[in-house]
């Protein structure tokens, strides 16, 4: 089951009914409409009456009516549900005020898709005897339901790894990072396969291990050196020799 979600005008009606003095006692409206499904099929409209924070008569789409949840809230609602067209209009909203809404911020937002940027990189180099450690990364990707998984030659790894939780930016955009720990094999693959609906399909990222660092050998430095001096010479002999014979 998908997690609900909410439709909510609180910040505009806190700013067109919000009353009150300089001593702090608030009184404010609250709309909402919740929902879980795509077909807002189970769409709830609630319409609450809050004093300081607290909750006092609230409508109820489900309900069909006002239910009070203090002494005053519980005259206030008696009174106005026995006003048809109060409750009626209120019935309506599901229809007229909730689905609308909660339509254009389906089409907007909730099913925009952008799909991750990958990065494999190599946190600590490894050999025969010492395992390496790699990170797959995925960058400002939305919505924040995503799959990274490892692979060794086409072979989905469960050990091994650790992945952070999903992280947001701040912006709307998510990111996410996963650790394998291995010992490197010749010729064995490494890739990091995400998966994610602004991709058409999983996306497989393979391992290119860098190159490794030349180092100077002195020794074979100095022979090479050695070999290259003695072959001079000898070329040299050779033509003062043709050069006299001439």
């Amino acid at each position: 089951m998908s997690v609900p979600k909410l439709w909510s005008l609180h910040h505009i009606l806190l700013l067109s009914v919000f009353t009150g003095a300089a001593n702090g006692y608030y009184n404010y409206r609250w709309p909402q409409c919740i929902y879980s499904s795509s077909d807002f099929s189970d769409m709830v409209f609630l319409d609450g009456y809050y004093f300081n924070k607290y909750l006092y008569v609230q409508f109820n789409s489900t309900v069909g009516e006002f239910v009070g949840f203090t002494e005053f809230g519980v005259r206030t609602a008696e009174m106005w549900n026995k006003d048809p067209a109060i409750i009626q209009q209120l019935k309506a909203e599901v229809e007229t005020f909730c689905k609308p809404n909660a339509e254009l911020f389906k089409t907007a937002i909730h099913d925009k898709a952008v799909a991750p940027v990958v990065k494999l990189s190599l946190v600590k180099q490894g050999d025969s005897r010492h395992p390496s450690l790699l990170m797959c990364s995925a960058y400002d990707f939305y919505p924040e339901q995503i799959s990274v998984s490892w692979l060794r030659d086409g072979v989905v790894v469960t050990s091994d790894v650790t992945s952070t939780d999903k992280m947001p930016n701040g912006d709307w955009y998510h990111q996410i990072h996963t650790q394998l720990e291995y010992t490197p094999k010749t010729g064995e693959k490494i890739s990091c396969m995400v998966e994610h609906a602004g991709f058409t399909k999983p996306m497989i990222y393979d391992w290119n291990p860098p190159l490794p660092e030349f180092e100077w050998n002195t020794p074979l430095l100095f022979t090479a050196g050695a070999a290259g001096l003695m072959l001079g010479i000898i070329m040299a002999a050779a033509g003062f020799i043709y050069y006299k014979s001439t």
